[in-house]
């Protein structure tokens, strides 16, 4: 069963393309294809899409291109980028630019599958939070013009303390905003790419217990894969993570590997 979704597929390869189409069609998507950047780009602007695929390499506009400019015109529009000749470079642009996924050629049915329903899954509860979220706020506004007109600030203090509790998770320095997704490291704000943001939080749940690279996938991404995959797609995120955390990224001091194991957040 899926969440349903309009889901935008751009290739230059017609057999591939086709052939993601009718996967995703088969599980209940509606789906659009195009052949180039392009074409993709037109259909962005012309379209509302839940979720678009798109090749790295492709003639004219790159789906690293592309990426930038979706992230600069659509910032809420998750992408996956796939390709056949995966590089970490590559890998890490696409995640510093703002890729929700990297998938690497053969694309298996039922990895398209997981990855699709996990993202749109997420997409639907973090538009929830927010909405949720507001009406906290509105609620709060609105309980504490009640109460300070019958009694002292202190009576409102309870109802502040459940929902700061309830939006933040802290571990020695770091404070995740689990609801504006906003990061800060000793006092510090700094901005992660959603995946690796959820890669992080997942860390700082287990923290200071190391979190092996399967579970890491699983719990920040929503689906199995196999060792090799998750070491891949853990290192890639713990990557950017070490970026924008790290005073000094080649003596890591926050987010330890575990050789063979998997990584842990050094804090509690």
């Amino acid at each position: 069963m899926n969440m349903g979704g309009h889901i935008l597929i751009i290739d230059d390869e017609a057999s591939l393309r086709q052939t993601m189409a009718r996967i995703l069609q088969r599980a209940g998507y509606e789906v659009t294809t195009a052949t180039d950047g392009r074409e993709g780009l037109a259909l962005i602007s012309e379209h509302p899409f839940d979720l678009v695929y798109s090749d790295i390499r492709m003639p004219d506009v790159d789906g690293l291109e592309l990426l930038k400019i979706i992230q600069a015109e659509f910032p809420d529009l998750p992408v996956i980028l796939f390709t056949g000749q995966p590089d970490l470079n590559s890998a890490v642009a696409a995640v510093r630019n703002g890729a929700t996924d990297y998938l690497l050629k053969p694309l298996k049915p039922q990895t398209i599958l997981d990855r699709t329903q996990a993202i749109l899954a997420s997409k639907q509860e973090e538009r929830r939070k927010r909405e949720l979220q507001r009406q906290i706020d509105a609620l709060q506004i609105e309980l504490h013009s009640i109460q300070s007109s019958k009694r002292d600030k202190a009576d409102s203090k309870p109802q502040q303390v459940w929902a700061m509790e309830d939006r933040f998770l802290k571990r020695g320095p770091l404070t995740l905003d689990l609801f504006s997704r906003r990061v800060t490291i000793n006092e510090r704000s700094v901005s992660l790419p959603t995946a690796s943001f959820d890669y992080l939080i997942v860390l700082a749940r287990h923290a200071p217990n190391v979190v092996d690279f399967q579970t890491l996938v699983a719990e920040a991404q929503g689906y199995e894969t196999d060792l090799r995959e998750a070491r891949e797609l853990s290192r890639l995120h713990v990557f950017h993570i070490r970026q924008v955390i790290e005073l000094n990224t080649r003596n890591p001091i926050y987010v330890i590997n575990v050789r063979g194991t998997g990584y842990r957040l050094a804090m509690k």
